[in-house]
């Protein structure tokens, strides 16, 4: 007789402390009672001190675990283009805001286990080789006990386990992706998911085969430790609610890869 196949389980991820002083991104309260990872920004694209200590703390009361989400320093464009930078000043503005997170996490209970990369940044260390060893290398150097969480099949995706960190894979279910395996631009259209029927469909599928659903309707296989729904969307509630419902309808456990 076989052995009975284990339930596939996974994390659902979300950006969230994205607001900046008086202002405010996403229903991060609402996003929280639903996620299972919860990346925190770190001050350079988004965030400050009041709301990371608060989203650290909301995190702990609600049993979701925490992540640091460095990103480029690019407040004016949310982290989102591409600011030119040497490997060294990469690994040290990626140490920088781990440090902070570290900080705020511990000073409301509930220390950070992980890191990913945000916009711009997360992208290039998809893409680029010496993007992903410098911003890894500087994860390394900090505390090689936090996990990496990466983009599925990137550069950082090899590299992190190549230096020995623990690595885990990550897909989007709002983000459409090229047969190379990258996001698709958010310049183009279709690159975002923005109906939630079709984003928690997908998310599902993508899960049960064990791959990445591309433009073309390419399949990529790779492993699949958790699902990106972006905090900061206008269905971004209603998307993330219907990958978790839809993903537990089909018998697939949704928690923390921690």
């Amino acid at each position: 007789m076989s052995a009975k196949r284990k339930p596939p389980t996974v994390d659902i991820n979300s950006d969230l402390g994205e607001g900046f002083g008086a202002y405010r991104i996403g229903d991060d309260d609402t996003i929280l009672n639903i996620v299972t990872s919860a990346n925190v920004a770190c001050g350079f694209h988004a965030g400050d001190p009041e709301i990371m200590a608060s989203t650290f703390a909301l995190a702990k009361r609600l049993g979701v675990a925490v992540g640091a989400h460095p990103g480029f320093s690019d407040l004016w464009g949310f982290g989102r283009r591409n600011i030119p930078h040497s490997s060294g000043e990469i690994e040290r503005l990626v140490a920088y805001q781990i440090g902070a997170a570290q900080a705020l996490s511990a000073y409301a209970g509930h220390p950070i286990t992980y890191v990913k990369f945000h916009g711009a940044l997360g992208n290039l260390a998809q893409q680029d080789a010496e993007v992903a060893a410098a911003a890894t290398r500087a994860i390394k150097a900090v505390d090689q006990s936090l996990i990496c969480l990466t983009i599925a099949l990137g550069h950082q995706d090899k590299i992190s386990r190549e230096m020995g960190l623990g690595t885990r894979s990550e897909i989007y279910a709002d983000r459409a992706y090229t047969d190379e395996g990258y996001l698709v631009p958010r310049s183009r259209p279709g690159a975002v998911i923005s109906d939630p029927k079709i984003a928690a469909a997908r998310a599902v599928r993508m899960v049960e085969s064990g791959a990445i659903e591309t433009i073309t309707n390419s399949h990529l296989a790779t492993p699949i430790d958790s699902i990106c729904v972006h905090g900061d969307t206008p269905a971004a509630l209603l998307i993330a609610s219907g990958v978790r419902s839809g993903l537990e309808a089909a018998g697939i456990a949704v928690k923390s890869f921690v």
